[in-house]
This record gives structure tokens, sequence and C-alpha cells, in this order.
């Protein structure tokens, strides 16, 4: 289901992207969560190509995670063709912009430095923040960037926010939900070939996402 319009004017825009893509790790998630995505990226264009996060490094080792600018094409979303998502938009300031695209900056020249808080999850079910330095998970990230940036979304630590919040923030637009190969604003032409290859990965590993149900927008 699309939704996005393209404005007459000048605008400026951020995008968070969530998605469910069946794999174990999320799947365990949305067990104790009972949401329907459990990944949210950073996304500076409608069209995906400047997106980041903390996730895998490496997408066939879940747990070498970190800092990532993540490839919808190439990267681990391509071994999980069925993805689920939902895209959402906020409208900002040209100011907020580049403050978030520094933040950034600062994330990809220090990367070295930030791990993957896992116990930062175990905290969210526990309704405590558990915050290490240089430590964050997915929506804690997304979260960060935006407080650092001088726009807070919440009143609440960043590593309490989970991907469900941004779903549910006033502040956001929809403008794309359902498979996120069927995005309308992603190459076509790079998609065939990354469709073949996942569905080599996922037959050679048994690997074949759960049906997952619609959300209501």
């Amino acid at each position: 289901m699309y939704f996005y319009k393209k404005r007459k004017h000048e605008d400026h825009s951020l995008y968070v992207l969530l998605t469910h893509t069946g794999t174990q790790f999320t799947t365990l998630i949305r067990q104790f969560t009972a949401a329907p995505y459990n990944h949210a990226s950073l996304a500076l264009d409608a069209g995906l190509n400047d997106m980041f996060s903390f996730g895998r490094k490496q997408a066939a080792h879940p747990w070498v995670a970190g800092f990532v600018q993540e490839d919808v094409y190439d990267g681990t979303f391509s071994r999980y063709p069925d993805t689920e998502c939902i895209l959402l938009r906020i409208q900002v300031t040209r100011d907020i912009v580049e403050r978030v695209t520094e933040t950034i900056d600062y994330f990809r020249l220090h990367q070295h430095r930030y791990r993957y808080n896992l116990m930062g999850l175990l905290g969210v079910l526990l309704h405590k923040s558990i915050e290490p330095d240089n430590a964050y998970f997915c929506s804690q990230f997304v979260a960060e960037v935006f407080k650092q940036s001088g726009c807070p979304l919440w009143e609440r630590p960043s590593g309490l926010v989970t991907p469900n919040d941004f779903l549910v923030h006033p502040a956001f637009d929809y403008v794309y939900q359902g498979p996120l190969y069927d995005y309308p604003l992603l190459d076509r032409s790079r998609l065939v070939h990354n469709r073949f290859m996942a569905s080599t990965y996922t037959a050679a590993e048994g690997n074949y996402p759960a049906e997952r149900p619609p959300v209501s927008v």
C-alpha cells in the first residue's frame, strides 16, 4: 500500500523504516513484544539509499552486530526477500536534517567504537533503561539520533524506545506498508537479481519466513 505523494514545494523529511524479516532473532523478539515490526532503521531519503541502524554487520552472522549502513539490495535484507515493512516520514527543518546527517557521520567515523546493546533489549522487557557506553540497539539508536540532533521525540530515555513507538507516534506519516521489495521507489533492476539469490539462499538453508499479519493503517 503506497501513500507517498511528491510535494510541490521543497520539504525536509526524514524516514524511519520498520521491518520484520522473519529471522529467528526477530521472531523471538516478536513473541515477547507482540509488535508487528521489530527492527528500526533511519533513512535520509525516500529511496532508502542512505539508511542506518544497529544490527548485523555480516548478513550470515547475526551475533556480529553494531553500527551499520544498511543496503536494501545487497545487505541482510537481500537474504530475506519476504521482509514486511512500513515506511514512516517525519517533516523537519533543514537545520534538523543537517544535524542528523552530522550525527550519523560521527557514528560512521567512529563505528569501530560501537557495539550492539543486547542487554538493552532485556531492559526494555523489564521497563528499565540499560544504556552502556557506545552500545545501542536499533530503535534506541534512531531515537538517540533524533534527540542528539535537536528533535527529541519522547521524554523517556532512548533505551526504552521500541520500533512500535515510531509506528504510533503522531509526528510520523505513513509512506508505504507492505513487502519491502514491492516498495515503488526501489531500483527494480537490482531487485530481480537479489530475489533470485535470496531464494537460492533460503532454499539451501531451509529458512522460510513465516506468514505475518498485516498492519491496519
